[in-house]
């Protein structure tokens, strides 16, 4: 099983995709609050659709919660573009599980030092001015990958 790892999401729209991401390839979704939205937000739940009720759905209070939680992955890696160790250039492992910072300012620098250099990857961009790929984009380019190597 892949967890894919939402640090403090902003966009409802966005977690829903995760979701229904996660709901059809059986991968755990963990949302880190706090959210930016309401889980009963209804743009959640168009996002989601009916894939929702189908979805293996951790929330934690913070951070801290997370990494003590009995559902936490076995090993992280942080999805960033402050790397320049491609996503496609490592091995990942059942049970790994894959981090996104929120859309407003991707992950903060401690949640970097924690999870460290070797466990940072990034998607690479061919037009290195303009910032980053869509939440759920860089979700779905993430877990397809980390899927077809465990295939």
């Amino acid at each position: 099983m892949l967890h894919l790892v939402l640090f403090q999401p902003q966009i409802a729209p966005n977690t829903g995709n995760v979701g229904r991401l996660c709901a059809l390839t059986r991968s755990r979704l963990h949302l880190i609050h706090p959210l930016g939205f309401e889980i009963t937000d209804k743009n959640l739940k168009r996002a989601g659709m009916d894939y929702w009720k189908s979805l293996d759905v951790h929330e934690h209070t913070d951070w801290a919660a997370f990494r003590a939680s009995p559902h936490r992955p076995k090993r992280l890696w942080l999805f960033t573009t402050k790397t320049r160790q491609a996503f496609w250039d490592v091995r990942y492992a059942d049970d790994d599980g894959l981090v996104f910072g929120n859309e407003g300012s991707g992950a903060p620098a401690w949640l970097h030092e924690e999870v460290g250099e070797t466990q940072r990857v990034t998607i690479p961009q061919a037009n290195a001015e303009l910032r980053s790929l869509n939440l759920s984009t860089a979700a779905g380019i993430a877990c397809y990958e980390a899927l077809r190597q465990l295939r």
